[in-house]
């Protein structure tokens, strides 16, 4: 699994490799990992040599956050379909705007699983989009309440397109 990270104002390319149990940041040699579950949402991070204790971790779309050995730490994170999209000029659900679900591809909706008027929470899977011969589940920007569904399954939409309001 490709993806990049924001660290120290620079970004940077992770590829893991789970099946190996390795890690390897930009062009540095893999370095082995695993986690240890010490209950209550703790790990340990074993990264090589070093071992850190993880808390309070929590993952998004856009960001993990924990707690580092005690310290908050931040970090926002591009997985592969977010750098496809980047590499070939669109924009990210991430990159809409607040309160509209809009298409970040031209393609055809395949099934749309929220109603006008139902409460739905960042993150909230809203819309299956085909494009280019995969599925995309396009999830709510926002917590909010949906106030429009301008798509049903089957039509077909251009990029940008606004395809759910959420107010």
């Amino acid at each position: 699994m490709k993806f990049e990270v924001d660290l120290n104002d620079t970004t940077r390319q992770v590829r893991v490799e789970n099946n190996h149990h390795s890690i390897s940041i930009d062009d540095r040699p893999p370095e082995s990992f695993d986690f240890h579950d010490l209950g209550d949402g703790a790990k340990l991070m074993r990264l090589g040599r070093n071992v850190y204790r993880l808390d309070n971790i929590e993952i998004d779309e856009q960001h993990v956050r924990f707690t580092l050995n005690g310290k908050p730490v931040s970090l926002p994170v591009r997985d592969e379909q977010a750098l496809l999209l980047k590499k070939m000029g669109f924009k990210s659900i991430a990159g809409t705007s607040a309160g509209n679900l809009t298409a970040p591809m031209p393609g055809k909706i395949l099934e749309v699983k929220v109603t006008e008027g139902e409460e739905v929470k960042q993150g909230t899977p809203m819309v299956i989009l085909e494009a280019m011969k995969m599925e995309n589940e396009l999830k709510s920007p926002v917590d909010g309440t949906v106030t429009a569904v301008h798509i049903e399954a089957g039509s077909s939409v251009e990029k940008n397109t606004v395809l759910i309001e959420i107010e």
